[in-house]
């Protein structure tokens, strides 16, 4: 969700979540297809996109989300309570030669992870990721990242 633009977006997967240790988790998902709009396409072409990986690795002080699978558009946020983090984005050309590179920065103002302490650890059901993104001096917005986990 985004504070300063009219932006929100919610997906609802399956996922698998890794404990690594006792408070660091690995959650890997499927995001559905984003299907393009048939109007803004002169003739509707089957999709033959992969569907998108997300992999979040947290921690009650880090997040690492790393996008990856559709071949065209990929990137990776790190993002660390109170400090500058790096957002970097790939974009695949449509001729496998050409791919470009973006690198913003992040500010992370808040991050909130809550669970329940059971006998074999911590097992967290929402993680609650507040950050500014940059690039150099001009603030891109200010946005939300919301995850909830249900057993």
């Amino acid at each position: 969700m985004a504070f300063d633009i009219p932006v929100w977006s919610a997906v609802e997967t399956a996922a698998t979540l890794y404990q690594r240790d006792s408070d660091r988790f690995h959650l890997l998902l499927t995001e559905p297809l984003i299907q393009e709009s048939p109007h803004l396409r002169e003739t509707p072409e089957p999709s033959s996109e992969t569907p998108r990986l997300l992999w979040l690795e947290f921690s009650p002080n880090r997040v690492i989300m790393t996008m990856q699978g559709n071949g065209k558009f990929s990137y990776r946020h790190i993002w660390q309570r109170g400090v500058y983090g790096i957002s970097r984005y790939w974009l695949q050309g449509d001729d496998a030669i050409g791919s470009e590179q973006m690198q913003l920065q992040n500010y992370t103002r808040s991050l909130d992870l809550k669970g329940e302490s059971m006998s074999e650890g911590f097992l967290p059901h929402h993680l609650r990721l507040e950050y500014e993104l940059w690039s150099g001096r001009v603030r891109f917005g200010h946005y939300v990242l919301n995850l909830d986990i249900h057993h």
